[in-house]
């Protein structure tokens, strides 16, 4: 399950308000409908799944976040080097 909102982040890591926001919401609702807590204990276990769910699309949206920084950095070179090597 952690994959899934990793991936989940990475795929939506340009939008990272919306992914993070999302997970926090998704989550907990995909649990509810999958069964997973007990009907007594669903307001920790949604409070924890959400969290959790957050920071699993956290580490995705990162990701993601860092190399598309690393691209505009390489982007960033080649250009200044271009500039130099024709005027």
């Amino acid at each position: 399950m952690i994959p899934t909102m990793i991936l989940f982040g990475l795929v939506m890591g340009r939008w990272w308000r919306a992914a993070l926001v999302s997970a926090a919401i998704v989550w907990p609702m995909l649990l509810i409908v999958t069964g997973v807590p007990e009907p007594g204990s669903w307001l920790s276990t949604l409070l924890l799944g959400g969290l959790l769910a957050v920071a699993n699309a956290a580490v995705g949206v990162a990701v993601h976040q860092a190399l598309l920084g690393l691209v505009r950095l390489i982007r960033q070179v080649d250009l200044e080097r271009r500039r130099k090597v024709h005027p």
